[in-house]
């Protein structure tokens, strides 16, 4: 399972490669901090769209920027769960091919490293989503999924706080 996890460096060899052979690439990122089946409906879907699943995971200190960035009260907090063991998770499941941490504030170096086909993102951030230039820049296009009623990461964490 950890075989899926690759440096930056690596993991455009392989892209290369991959690009090489006719495949489609197809990315995601974001910190799966809480991981839950909303997450895996998304990947299922992401996947769906292409070849090969490529997930960028936000480093810990990424995931503190991000929150701190965005206004996030308790941004100092997050994550939850240590990057080692968020992309441990991801690893386990059969849609996601191969997975890398980033640890800039948003994701466009990772995107623009990889030059996907697809980015796939949630409908909370829609078509014209941060990483949408970029990945338009290099012939891609953004895929939107719908979120699963009730299941973010922000969802669980108001119920347990309010159970």
């Amino acid at each position: 399972m950890m075989g899926k996890f690759k440096l930056r460096k690596e993991l455009l060899e392989i892209v290369k490669d991959l690009k090489k052979q006719g495949k489609k690439i197809v990315t995601i990122n974001g910190s799966f901090d809480i991981l839950h089946s909303g997450h895996l409906y998304i990947l299922e879907e992401a996947k769906k769209q292409g070849d090969v699943l490529i997930v960028g995971v936000n480093s810990d200190n990424s995931v503190k920027k991000w929150k701190k960035l965005i206004g996030y009260k308790d941004w100092s907090k997050r994550p939850f769960i240590p990057e080692k063991y968020r992309v441990k998770l991801l690893a386990g499941f059969e849609c996601v091919d191969y997975i890398t941490i980033f640890n800039e504030t948003n994701c466009i170096k990772f995107v623009e490293s990889i030059k996907p086909n697809v980015h796939v993102n949630g409908s909370e951030y829609g078509k014209d989503c941060i990483e949408a230039p970029t990945v338009r820049k290099y012939g891609g296009r953004i895929y939107i999924v719908d979120k699963i009623e009730g299941l973010s990461t922000s969802d669980i964490i108001k119920k347990i706080k309010d159970s």
